[in-house]
């Protein structure tokens, strides 16, 4: 019982954390993508 009891709030944590990360992940790559857009309109 104490290990079920551990294991689910580990478990939405873990999840929860994935999905903060991907989030973060996703935010870094479309800022980046938008600077990109951005250096290359300039040079050009």
């Amino acid at each position: 019982m104490d290990g079920s009891m551990m294991g689910g709030p580990m478990m939405m944590l873990m999840m929860a954390g994935g999905g903060l990360v991907f989030l973060l992940i996703l935010a870094i790559l479309i800022m980046s993508v938008l600077a990109l857009f951005k250096y290359l309109r300039g040079g050009k």
